[in-house]
């Protein structure tokens, strides 16, 4: 229940292709394009999303059905894919053993592969954007055409920056951010091709820490993807974000955006032994007017996340307004405090992080009143309701 990229980093070296989706409906939409491309590119992937965060959201998207994702197939490729499985009625001997006499030349005759899969992977999110009318490629860019500054980051984090964006590009700045969708293999110039020339500073957020380390992965191959590119220069920072399903909001993506002095960077703690941590200022309403936001605090099995999960399926199947839920949960579960954040409104909802002010608090058990502090949570005239 508490998640974050450490494990996916973990696998970098195993060989599989790795393809990352940062919400509910991209991984509706991007998950039959790993599928393909393994197929047709003869490369595993390992087919990702956060943790809880987006896996355990209960978010209104469109789906797919068998009929759309049939015309995807490459039936040719599929055929000699399976032709190639052990079969019993058909045996044959692999993976025998290779000395150092060639063992070096094997596993470098396997480059083309890695070469071509950026290729096939945007051929298959072309099939996609023809069917549904999206723009995936292997960078997405979201942001000011002319921005001066850009985060570079994947996973969930990468709508709560969008959320941000807006927010600030109304005031007046030029911000932007890179959602990394092909992690491996990393294609440099899909990279470069994403980040508008006008960018001074990039910054890259990761989901890790790998102690020891002068950066973390994704921030090591963005370096190394800028450098003698158009972009050799450039201040690149570099932060850690979300450990253990830390919460990341609107407040602490703006301290990033501010941030001039720290190359390495923390976010969402207060680091008072390396003195890492960006201060963050007050926390933003950035949520799109009319959002309702609703938090329920409960007891472990006592019922209250099953009937929310309904309560927000009732709203997303029988309304055309826009649904989110998502549960927080303590560790120890049954019997442990469980919060849950739901929000509905005309507009589609980007906010992957928890409420901090709510339309509507209930608790569900009376003696959390002197524990937790959830009134204070409340926005001006909004209503809170005890059940005892």
């Amino acid at each position: 229940i508490f998640g974050d990229h450490s494990d996916v980093y973990a696998c970098r070296q195993t060989g599989a292709a790795m393809l990352c989706e940062s919400s509910v409906q991209e991984v509706m939409d991007l998950t039959p394009v790993a599928h393909a491309a393994a197929i047709s590119g003869h490369l595993p992937f390992i087919n990702f999303f956060d943790g809880f965060r987006t896996s355990h959201e209960l978010q209104k998207i469109e789906t797919w059905d068998y009929e759309d994702l049939r015309d995807m197939i490459d039936i040719k490729a599929l055929k000699e894919f399976k032709a190639n499985a052990l079969n019993p009625e058909n045996p044959k001997e692999m993976g025998s053993a290779q000395n150092p006499d060639i063992f070096f030349q094997t596993r470098e005759a396997c480059n083309s592969l890695y070469d071509e899969m950026p290729g096939i992977v945007q051929k298959y999110m072309d099939m996609v954007n023809a069917k549904i009318g999206t723009d995936y490629k292997l960078f997405n860019y979201y942001g000011a055409p002319d921005a001066d500054q850009v985060i570079v980051a994947m996973g969930s984090v990468c709508d709560c920056i969008e959320e941000t964006i807006d927010y600030l590009m109304a005031q007046g700045r030029k911000v932007g951010v890179v959602k990394v969708r092909l992690y491996r293999p990393f294609s440099r110039q899909a990279l470069i091709d994403a980040i508008p020339d006008t960018v001074k500073k990039v910054s890259v957020l990761d989901r890790t820490k790998e102690p020891g380390s002068i950066g973390e992965p994704l921030f090591l191959d963005v370096v190394e993807a800028l450098r003698g590119s158009k972009f050799d220069g450039i201040k690149i920072f570099g932060g850690r974000y979300g450990l253990g399903s830390k919460d990341t909001t609107p407040e602490q993506i703006v301290a990033v955006y501010d941030n001039e002095t720290k190359e390495r960077f923390t976010i969402d703690i207060v680091d008072d032994v390396t003195n890492l941590s960006l201060p963050v200022g007050e926390p933003l309403v950035t949520t799109p007017e009319g959002t309702v936001n609703c938090k329920f605090w409960g007891l472990g099995a006592d019922g209250t996340v099953g009937a929310n999960k309904n309560s927000i399926k009732i709203i997303g199947d029988n309304t055309d307004m826009y649904a989110q839920a998502y549960f927080d949960y303590d560790s120890k579960k049954s019997g442990g405090v469980t919060m849950s954040h739901l929000r509905f409104g005309k507009k589609p909802i980007k906010s992957t992080y928890l409420i901090h002010k709510a339309n509507f608090v209930a608790c569900q058990n009376p003696s959390y009143v002197n524990k937790y502090n959830m009134v204070q949570e409340l926005v001006d005239g909004g209503t809170f309701l005890l059940t005892c």
